[in-house]
């Protein structure tokens, strides 16, 4: 990259004519052994061997030597101290290797050494994204965009950013204009199509991932995120089509298999699914997902303790993440082990209140234990949450039944069947509230319906 380091064209022809430019216009395996003859040749000194070793660097970081890269650019520095591009590039392979305070020093310094290099704000702000520090990277893409506006990187950057924070409508018009400025920008549109997955418009999502494809058939990661995109509409034939396109092109690719799995998954074919979450972990063992979602297909074989298990795994990995917590809480009220279970549950509602599910089955583990002023606090709970849940009108019936409050419970089951007409088991158990109270005819009347809906209400 010499002339973008203000070296002299004398030299970047001389590099040229070794094979060394740090650019893919010449093979890189053919640039490692041309920056090397350069580095021997003994013609060059100083800053013009620190040219050459660091488009040694990018040949070597090309081809996954990473730290034969990162050595390289050690010496372009040790040679020129003043060398912003070196510390940059070097910055980027720490970035890749996951070092990413070290790449941020390295870009602080690029920063330091000259205050207007854009690209040197567009890998830091990466790199903070990275660190999960939106704002910091935000403001490195502003400083990015107001030194070079036309930068559709450091926009597409940025859009990434703002959608981490949620701020979808502020991330669409980053994308929109990074694509305008770069229409074959498959990052830009494949970034895209996530912020419109995550608002729920799946049919433009699809649209953004299948014109990455476009623009590159082997990327992997556009056919898994268009996997998901069909997965969450139910073509659950076409998700699972990307994702062994996924897998074909890639198939060390833990996320499609962890994806197909969960499409197996939806289509009850439980052993596929636990094959495919088989593999998922074995090619990461810290997929959290994986191990969650193989823990439901576990629990639907019957099969309560590995269920507990791979969610014990899950909960390790991912300690607040209240879905698992709760998905244990459900294997453990399976096995009947109601106290455990009322701890998961603990545990879920304390990191999402707002996961009504888990406060209706908290609920239903106290009315196992005959714990009924707790189970309709738990039901109360969830009604608030959402005021249209027959399920948890059905069971703050019961457990008002089992109190002997015969009009609240009968009460709760009327909304209930208002909300839900073919609700059996509430039909069924409003039933017995009246012919508890003495309505014989009414309690029958309602049983019967019941059994018309499902002869076998009586056994829930």
């Amino acid at each position: 990259m010499a002339l973008a380091s203000g070296f002299p064209a004398a030299l970047a022809q001389a590099l040229k004519d070794f094979k060394c430019t740090g650019h893919p216009d010449i093979p890189w395996s053919e640039q490692i052994v041309g920056c090397s003859s350069a580095i021997a040749s003994g013609k060059l000194a100083d800053k013009d061997l620190a040219e050459a070793f660091n488009d040694r660097g990018r040949a070597d970081l090309a081809t996954g030597a990473v730290d034969r890269a990162i050595a390289d650019y050690d010496q372009a520095i040790r040679l020129n101290p003043n060398y912003v591009t070196a510390y940059t590039d070097r910055g980027n392979v720490y970035a890749a290797k996951g070092y990413l305070d070290h790449a941020i020093a390295d870009y602080d310094q690029a920063i330091r050494l000259n205050p207007n290099y854009a690209t040197a704000y567009i890998a830091r702000g990466a790199a903070y994204q990275v660190k999960n520090d939106p704002d910091r990277a935000i403001a490195d893409a502003d400083k990015a965009i107001q030194l070079d506006p036309g930068n559709a990187f450091a926009l597409s950057n940025r859009g990434f950013a703002y959608q981490a924070k949620g701020e979808i409508d502020r991330a669409m018009a980053d994308y929109g204009r990074a694509i305008e400025l770069k229409p074959n920008y498959a990052q830009a549109l494949l970034n895209r199509g996530t912020a419109y997955a995550a608002a729920g418009d799946q049919d433009r999502a699809i649209a953004d991932y299948s014109a990455v494809i476009q623009i590159n058939p082997n990327y992997v990661a556009a056919f898994v995120d268009r996997g998901i995109a069909y997965q969450a509409k139910d073509e659950l034939d076409r998700a699972i089509a990307d994702f062994d396109q996924a897998i074909q092109l890639d198939p060390k690719a833990a996320r499609a298999f962890a994806n197909r799995g969960s499409v197996y998954e939806d289509k009850g074919d439980l052993d596929r699914a636990i094959a495919d979450f088989d593999q998922a972990i074995r090619l990461d063992p810290k997929a959290a997902p994986a191990f969650a979602n193989r823990a439901l297909a576990y629990e639907a074989k019957g099969d309560l303790d590995r269920a507990i298990a791979d969610d014990t795994e899950a909960i390790q990995l991912a300690p607040t993440n209240a879905i698992a917590y709760f998905n244990r809480g459900n294997a453990y009220s399976a096995k009947g082990d109601l106290d455990h279970a009322i701890a998961d549950y603990d545990q879920a509602t304390q990191l999402n209140p707002m996961l009504t599910t888990a406060f209706i089955n908290r609920g239903a583990a106290y009315v196992a234990k005959k714990d009924y002023d707790r189970a309709i606090a738990d039901d109360d709970k969830a009604i608030q949450l959402n005021p249209n849940l027959a399920v948890a009108l059905n069971n703050r019936g019961r457990a008002f039944l089992a109190k002997k409050e015969y009009d609240r419970a009968i009460t709760d089951y009327d909304q209930a069947i208002r909300l839900k007409p073919d609700y059996a088991n509430a039909l069924y158990w409003r039933g017995k509230a009246k012919q508890a109270k003495g309505d014989v005819a009414g309690g029958n009347a309602d049983i019967g319906a019941a059994q018309k809906i499902d002869p076998n209400v009586s056994s829930h």
